[in-house]
């Protein structure tokens, strides 16, 4: 009679690679944000593939859209404008400060999945530090547009402007009406300084494209964030 220790042996590697299979198929499941492949929602914690993610909804109004829908956010989605390089379909405007604070001027209308970027930016960056560094939030931001047809400094390239892709924020109200601006504040040496280098180190987990004033001169005045679509997934953190 053979012995049956082999067999048991199979068994029991058998139960517990089911067991770890079980178990990692759980834990994809409590914790999507760390995978690609699952969908993207405005609740979840930042993850592994949060950016890839968001980088995603670039290229799919539809979903980029569910995603606000489903959290019942509510938005005006704007006319599709533009041409070729230049056309800009995702472009929307919040209508409450539950995700993004008020925005000055109400009118700049960043596409989708920049707008969806913003609002994990307001909530894991933004909001953050504003209580750390003034014991309040951000009731206000400031910005130079989204939306502009043209290319990257008079060269060839389209700029992510172009398509909305793109929104650049030129300073920060507090609750308290405390203004922050990039071209006042970037260099004073105290806390408004400190505030806007941590806001722009924290944008660089979330944004394809941050260029501040530390990138050049024509970012003197304000951050500019973007979605930027590149081949290989690098990002860009000036």
């Amino acid at each position: 009679m053979k012995s049956l220790r082999p067999y048991l042996i199979w068994f029991a590697i058998a139960v517990l690679l089911t067991v770890g299979a079980i178990r990692g198929m759980q834990w994809v499941r409590d914790h999507p944000e760390h995978f690609p492949g699952t969908r993207f929602e405005l609740a979840h914690p930042q993850g592994w593939a949060t950016q890839r993610k968001l980088t995603a909804l670039v290229g799919d109004d539809a979903a980029c859209f569910a995603a606000f829908d489903r959290a019942a956010a509510g938005y005006e989605r704007r006319p599709a404008v533009g041409a070729g390089t230049c056309r800009a379909s995702q472009r929307m405007v919040l209508t409450g400060d539950r995700l993004v604070p008020t925005m000055r001027p109400a009118t700049a209308a960043p596409g989708c999945a920049v707008t969806a970027t913003m609002a994990l930016w307001n909530r894991d960056v933004v909001q953050p530090l504003a209580q750390q560094y003034f014991g309040q939030k951000v009731a206000a931001l400031e910005n130079l547009g989204s939306y502009n047809c043209r290319t990257i400094g008079g060269g060839a390239r389209p700029s992510e402007h172009s398509t909305a892709n793109a929104i650049d924020i030129s300073a920060f109200v507090l609750a308290d009406g405390t203004r922050i601006s990039l071209i006042n504040d970037w260099d004073e040496p105290d806390v408004r300084r400190d505030f806007l280098r941590a806001v722009r180190d924290g944008s660089c987990d979330l944004f394809n494209t941050v260029l501040s004033p530390d990138y050049n001169v024509a970012h003197a005045d304000h951050f500019h964030l973007d979605m930027a679509v590149r081949s290989g997934g690098w990002s860009a953190c000036r």
